[in-house]
């Protein structure tokens, strides 16, 4: 089962798009994909569950997180297709044409 936990409420999905498979394309120094439908970014059928774990820390006031979780996602993925395949991406996006199991 794939999932994503996180302290943070928002940025996940934002993170998990920019790891796997967002980016701007070029050629000849113009952007290809310069419009949201051509521009790749995450849909329904490419999110996992999420698990939101709340801190109640009466002791510190609250605080916007931003978009702090963007900043794991990346790592742990790359981790986990490691873990699953052996194989080390150190680039982004990671699979901009998805990840070919078999």
């Amino acid at each position: 089962m794939v999932r994503v936990v996180t302290a943070f409420e928002c940025g996940a999905i934002m993170g998990l798009g920019g790891a796997l498979f967002e980016a701007v394309e070029f050629e000849n120094g113009r952007v290809l994909n310069g419009r949201f439908s051509s521009y790749r970014v995450p849909r329904f059928s490419d999110v996992p569950l999420i698990e939101t774990v709340l801190l109640n820390r009466k002791d510190i006031p609250s605080a916007g997180a931003g978009e702090c979780p963007m900043i794991g996602l990346a790592p742990a993925i790359g981790n986990a297709i490691f873990d699953a395949t052996g194989v080390r991406i150190r680039s982004l996006p990671m699979v901009p044409n998805g990840l070919k199991v078999g």
